[in-house]
């Protein structure tokens, strides 16, 4: 188990996001490196072991994209499922459309809705010059074909 994640690096979980969820935790624990190695090499394990089992579960239903109750399914069908609360799902909700509205392209890119605006007039001035040339184009094949 440890051994082959440390073998893949893209199955890896940045440990500095391990730290931050153990200290928001348990604030007080001072924990080992070999420790937080495991620790580490056990999460890395655990959403494979769930995303897989989600994946499974998502592809029977003939379902394309992971959803949050395939996640939930899941969970309970590994044994997991102490760790579901409607408490819990509540709270992720808000996270996570807090994370999509941060992660959206406009802002990654630095684009200002002003820009945005501008962008999509020069879009519709360009499609307009396109339907008139083709338009154009169309009348100088009727006339040719008169």
């Amino acid at each position: 188990m440890a051994s082959s994640s440390r073998n893949n690096d893209d199955l890896t979980i940045p440990r500095t996001a391990i730290n931050q969820v153990s200290k928001e935790t348990l604030p007080n624990i001072w924990v080992t490196n070999d420790a937080w190695e495991l620790v580490v090499d056990c999460c890395a394990e655990f959403i494979h072991l769930i995303s897989s089992e989600a994946n499974e579960i998502c592809n029977k239903s003939e379902k394309k994209t992971i959803s949050p109750e395939h996640v939930i399914q899941a969970l309970e069908s590994s044994g997991f499922s102490s760790c579901i609360s409607e408490e819990f799902l509540q709270e992720c909700k808000p996270v996570a459309l807090q994370r999509r509205k941060a992660s959206s392209h406009l802002e990654n890119f630095g684009i200002t809705e002003e820009l945005l605006s501008w962008q999509q007039e020069l879009f519709a001035k360009a499609r307009q010059q396109q339907a008139e040339l083709a338009q154009q184009e169309w009348l100088q094949m009727q006339q040719a074909a008169q």
